[in-house]
């Protein structure tokens, strides 16, 4: 069965940005080799992530969202999942995961997702141990 992954916010700016692991893991979904979620909220705040600490332009960060949605599948989410974790803004990771019917989160959040390990059946992973399995 292919990987159904969603990428926590951190992960597509760090792969976004510097490469290494996290890349790797976005390219797996733009090669079709898993296939990649995301939501508007997790777009929204990457977009806000690369204008305000990272200066991007208002040009610049159109076109990383848009080289995202090349590849990744936009689901609905109603932001009303509540409690999943102990950082308000990670539920929507995981109620984008949810949604979507997601294998796996690939996080670098050690304070509060990955601590989880996993939610519903979803595994909560960091990108090397996910490269580790499927790369």
């Amino acid at each position: 069965m292919q990987p159904i992954v969603v990428y926590d916010t951190n992960i597509l700016i760090s792969g976004m940005i510097w490469g290494g692991k996290p890349y790797d893991c976005i390219v797996l979904a733009q090669q079709g080799s898993v296939e990649g979620l995301t939501c508007a909220g997790i777009l929204g705040e990457f977009s806000e992530k690369l204008l305000t600490k990272f200066e991007y332009s208002e040009s610049e960060t159109a076109g990383r969202v848009e080289r995202l949605l090349g590849f990744l599948r936009t689901v609905k989410i109603t932001d009303r999942l509540e409690g999943a974790t102990t950082d308000a803004d990670d539920n929507k990771v995981i109620e984008c995961a949810v949604v979507g019917g997601a294998t796996h989160i690939i996080s670098g959040d050690r304070k509060h997702l990955l601590r989880l390990g996993s939610y519903q059946d979803i595994l909560i992973v960091t990108a090397a141990d996910f490269l580790a399995q499927f790369a």
